[in-house]
């Protein structure tokens, strides 16, 4: 169940970051912490792993080597990323559809939920 939870979340994020541009920082830390209750360090380094596998390997070794992510992390972030594969397609081509203006402001009320949620949880 866990396999299917990732992937959805991937396919999610992925939409997301094709529809406004973003990635970890915006969507999957914040999802990491607040949904699947990992600490700060294990979501970013397993946010590295899903976006930047190729490019933040160093990023992610790090985070590895100092025991804040472990194997298991690094498994969940690769499965995130054929999520984000999949979804940042769907979101780029609903993208290209939407009018500046509409997408400017769906990107606003996104960041503002993120904010209130982050903001009043515990």
């Amino acid at each position: 169940m866990q396999f299917l939870y990732m992937v959805l979340f991937g396919i999610v994020a992925g939409i997301l970051s094709g529809l406004f541009g973003i990635g970890g920082g915006i969507i999957l830390v914040p999802c990491l912490v607040l949904f699947f209750g990992y600490s700060q360090q294990a979501a970013s380094g397993t946010s590295l792993v899903a976006l930047l596998l190729p490019v933040g390997f160093f990023g992610v070794y790090e985070y590895y080597k100092a025991g804040k992510i472990s194997g298991e992390h690094i498994k969940l972030g690769l499965i995130i990323a054929i999520g984000m594969f999949l979804g940042a397609y769907v979101g780029a081509r609903m993208a290209v559809g939407l009018s500046p203006t509409v997408l400017r402001r769906s990107f606003a009320v996104f960041l503002a939920l993120v904010s209130l949620k982050i903001w009043f949880s515990v």
